[in-house]
C-alpha cells in the first residue's frame, strides 16, 4: 500500500516511473535517434533481459510506442510518444547539470547544440508565467485537495 505522501507528490510518481538509470538512458538514446532493440543494447551495453524489461515499462507508461521498421524490414522500432517527447527538458536539465558539475574542464564529454545555429543551448532555468527566471526560494509547493 502506498502512503498518501507518495500519491500526492508528482516528483515521487515521476521517479517511480522514469527514475531508473536504464529507463532514462533509453529515453536519452531515443532522443538521439536510436529506435531498435539491438541499437539500444549496443549503445547502453545492457543485458537483454534488463533492456526488455525497461522497454516494456516505457511502453506501458506510454512514453514509447512500437511501430514497424521505417525501412520495411521485419524489425520494429521504438519511438517516443507525445508523453515521451515531453521528457526532453528533463534530459536536457540532467545533461546541463552533469556538464556543469561532473566534468573537469579538460575532461572530454558531449555537448548538446542547436542544429540551426551550431551553438550550445542556454542553461535551462525555471520561469514563472511572466517569463521571469525563478529559483527555489521564489517558489513553494501548494497542496491541491481532490
Amino acid at each position: 500500500m502506498q502512503d498518501n505522501h507518495y500519491e500526492a507528490c508528482p516528483v515521487a510518481r515521476s521517479i517511480q516511473l522514469i527514475g531508473d538509470r536504464w529507463a532514462l538512458l533509453i529515453v536519452r538514446d531515443a532522443f538521439d535517434g536510436i529506435t531498435r532493440f539491438s541499437d539500444f543494447q549496443k549503445s547502453l551495453n545492457v543485458a537483454r533481459n534488463i533492456l526488455s524489461d525497461r522497454l516494456k515499462k516505457l511502453l506501458e507508461a506510454k512514453i514509447l510506442q512500437v511501430r514497424p521498421a521505417s525501412d520495411g524490414s521485419a524489425y520494429q522500432e521504438y519511438i517516443l510518444t507525445r508523453q515521451g517527447l515531453a521528457l526532453f527538458p528533463i534530459i536536457v536539465g540532467l545533461r546541463q547539470w552533469g556538464e556543469q558539475f561532473l566534468f573537469s574542464e579538460q575532461e572530454p564529454h558531449s555537448k548538446l547544440i542547436d542544429i540551426k545555429t551550431g551553438l550550445e543551448l542556454a542553461p535551462m532555468v525555471p520561469i514563472n508565467q511572466d517569463g521571469n527566471a525563478v529559483s527555489s526560494k521564489d517558489t513553494q509547493v501548494k497542496k491541491i485537495k481532490g
